[in-house]
C-alpha cells in the first residue's frame, strides 16, 4: 500500500466531510434500491418441497414457524463433503446474533444445503452453530433456485446462475431466497434471491474491513476469499497463497460422492 498524505486535522476534517457527502447519497440510493426490491413482483411456489431437519420432515410452509416472511441461506454442502464451504461459513457465522431479532419482525430465517441432514448436523455441531439448518436432498429445491448443479450442466463450460450463464467453479453455489406466506389461503410466494457478490451486505467482517485502510486486502489474490477459514481452522500456521482457486470441500473417503470421483 502507498503511503497516504498527512495533513493537519482541520484539513482532515475537510477531506472528511467532503467523504461524508458521498456517504450520505450512497445511504439515500441504497435505501432507494431495498424499496425497488420489495416492490418486485412475486411468483407463486407451486412445488410441495419437503425438508428434513432437526425436527424431522418439514414442509416449506413448515419453515415459517408463524411467520409471514422466511429467508433462506443457500449453503454451499455438497452430498458427502467432508465440510462445509469457507466461504458460507463464513456468513454463517454471523446468523446466530440475528435470528432473534429478524423473528421480532416477522421473518424466520432458515439455512437449507443439498447434503444429507445427518452430514449437516455433524458439521452444524462442529462449528457450534445453533441456527435451524434443513436438507432439501433428493429434492428440486436447489435446482430451482439454481445452487446445486443439475445433471445435464455436469461437464459443460458454463452454468446458469445469479440470472447469466457463467463459469463457476463448484457443484454447489451460495445464495439467498425469499418467501412470503399468504396466512388467508396458505399461498407461498417467491419474492427474491440473490447471488454471488449480492451477498456481501449479510457479511458483516467484510463491511467492518471496508473501514480500515488496508479494506479487504484482497486485489493481490486469484480466489478473493482464498484467505477465509473455519473459524476453527485458524492458528500461528495459517498462511495464504495468493495464487490458489476456490476448491471444494473433499469428499469423505466413504461417500457416495468420493466413489463417484474415483470412478
Amino acid at each position: 500500500m502507498s503511503a497516504h498524505t498527512v495533513v493537519s486535522p482541520r484539513e482532515w476534517l475537510g477531506a472528511r466531510k467532503e467523504l461524508l457527502v458521498k456517504e450520505k447519497e450512497f445511504t439515500r440510493r441504497r435505501d432507494e434500491l431495498s424499496r425497488l426490491r420489495r416492490e418486485l413482483p412475486w411468483e407463486k411456489v407451486e412445488k410441495p418441497y419437503v425438508f428434513e431437519g432437526p425436527r424431522g420432515l418439514e414442509s416449506l410452509a413448515d419453515l415459517f414457524d408463524g411467520k409471514s416472511q422466511l429467508i433462506v441461506y443457500h449453503f454451499m454442502l455438497g452430498t458427502g463433503w467432508e465440510q462445509g464451504c469457507p466461504s458460507c461459513s463464513y456468513l454463517a457465522d454471523h446468523f446466530d446474533g440475528s435470528v432473534i431479532h429478524l423473528a421480532h419482525r416477522d421473518v424466520a430465517f432458515r439455512v437449507i444445503s443439498q447434503a444429507p441432514w445427518p452430514q449437516i448436523a455433524a458439521f452444524q455441531k462442529r462449528m457450534g452453530w445453533r441456527f435451524h439448518w434443513v436438507s432439501s436432498h433428493g429434492g428440486d429445491f436447489n435446482l430451482d433456485y439454481q445452487v446445486s448443479l443439475a445433471d445435464s450442466e455436469k461437464g459443460q463450460p458454463e452454468v446458469y446462475y445469479n440470472y447469466t450463464m457463467q463459469k463457476f467453479p463448484s457443484e454447489e453455489r451460495p445464495g439467498v431466497s425469499v418467501f412470503f406466506k399468504d396466512s388467508s389461503t396458505d399461498e407461498i410466494f417467491h419474492t427474491y434471491s440473490t447471488y454471488g457478490r449480492g451477498l456481501d451486505i449479510l457479511v458483516g467482517a467484510y463491511n467492518f474491513l471496508d473501514l480500515v485502510p488496508k479494506g479487504r486486502d484482497e486485489a493481490g489474490l486469484a480466489h478473493t476469499m482464498s484467505w477465509v477459514r473455519h473459524h476453527d481452522r485458524y492458528d500461528d500456521s495459517y498462511l495464504i497463497d495468493p495464487k490458489e482457486l476456490y476448491i471444494s470441500p473433499k469428499a469423505n473417503a466413504g461417500s457416495c460422492r468420493a466413489a463417484e470421483e474415483k470412478a
